[in-house]
C-alpha cells in the first residue's frame, strides 16, 4: 500500500485533472488502486486541507460523493486571445497616460465577451444544475418587500 502522502498527492492530481466535472469518489479510490476506507480517509483530508470540495450523490442506487478541485491550474488558454498581446500601442500603454487599459474599448469588449466564449469544459458548473439546491419560484413574494 502506498504511503498516505503519495496517495493525497496523487488523488489531489486526479481530481485537479477531473476539471468542474469532478470525480466520484468511488472512482478515484478504483483509479488510485487503493481500498474504499483509504479512499475515503484520503478524500477528506483534501477536504480538511481546503484543497477540494466533496458533494453528496447518489449514483447508481448508492449514496458516494463527488470531488470537486478547489482551484483549477492557470492556463495560457484563459489570455490568448487578450488584444494586450498584439497591441500597436502596447509599449504606450500605461494606466497614467491617454493610451490606458482604464480606457482601452478593445480590452474592456474582450472582457466583457469572456464570458460568453468560454468553453463547457472551463465553465464552472451552474448552481441550479446542484441538486440540494431548492428551485426557486419566480411568482414567489420577495422577503424584503
Amino acid at each position: 500500500m502506498p504511503k498516505r502522502n503519495d496517495l493525497e498527492q496523487k488523488a489531489l492530481h486526479y481530481v485537479v485533472n477531473t476539471g468542474y466535472q469532478g470525480v466520484l469518489q468511488s472512482d478515484l479510490w478504483r483509479e488510485l488502486g487503493a481500498s474504499s476506507r483509504e479512499g475515503s480517509r484520503v478524500s477528506i483530508k483534501l477536504e480538511e486541507k481546503g484543497l477540494i470540495r466533496r458533494e453528496k450523490e447518489l449514483q447508481e442506487g448508492r449514496w458516494t460523493y463527488r470531488l470537486y478541485p478547489k482551484r483549477l491550474p492557470a492556463s495560457i488558454e484563459t489570455i490568448i486571445d487578450c488584444p494586450c498581446l498584439l497591441c500597436p500601442d502596447n509599449a504606450r500603454c500605461d494606466p497614467t497616460t491617454a493610451i490606458s487599459p482604464k480606457s482601452c474599448p478593445r480590452l474592456t469588449d474582450w472582457i466583457l465577451n469572456l464570458g460568453k466564449e468560454a468553453p463547457a469544459s472551463t465553465q464552472a458548473p451552474s448552481l441550479a444544475a446542484t441538486p440540494d439546491m431548492p428551485e426557486v419560484d419566480p411568482d414567489a413574494e420577495s422577503l424584503d418587500t
